[in-house]
């Protein structure tokens, strides 16, 4: 009988795991679980575009948007002292979903996270909130 993996990787308060009997999620940019321990803050973040400080959007090219979107994040999380190792969870939105966004997106996210991937679902709609938006992240996020 195979164990379930578990992995700890500090200084992240939280622990991912991903169940042995599950297939490994961590080539796609994301993990299968994640605890969060007693006492510990959830940071929520709400969706973040590719945009320029000015709120338009950088780029038609669905890559740069996604870049660009977790770079936000980044700055978002900055403001409680986080950074995107300290994301547990995420939820991607992006229009018209094929294979090649959903490669793009795993690589951003395994370089944006590093080793301890967060929970993610990925989730295909007609449109966000604006025409030129193509992809757009939230997240939570855990401090002790």
């Amino acid at each position: 009988s195979r164990t379930p993996s578990r992995r700890k990787v500090t200084p992240m308060p939280h622990t991912i795991v991903n169940p042995a009997e599950l297939h490994d999620p961590t080539p796609f940019g994301y993990s299968h679980t994640a605890s969060i321990p007693p006492g510990a803050e959830l940071v929520l973040v709400s969706g973040q575009y590719g945009s320029n400080p000015d709120g338009s959007v950088v780029s038609t090219d669905f890559g740069e948007q996604v870049q660009r979107a977790f770079q936000n994040l980044g700055t978002a999380l900055a403001a409680h002292g986080l950074t995107l190792a300290d994301v547990v969870q995420l939820r991607t939105y992006m229009v018209s979903p094929d294979f090649e966004k959903l490669g793009t997106i795993g690589g951003v996210v395994a370089a944006a996270c590093g080793e301890a991937l967060p929970t993610q679902t990925v989730i295909g709609v007609a449109a966000l909130a604006m025409p030129d938006i193509l992809f757009e992240v939230e997240a939570v996020a855990v401090r002790p």
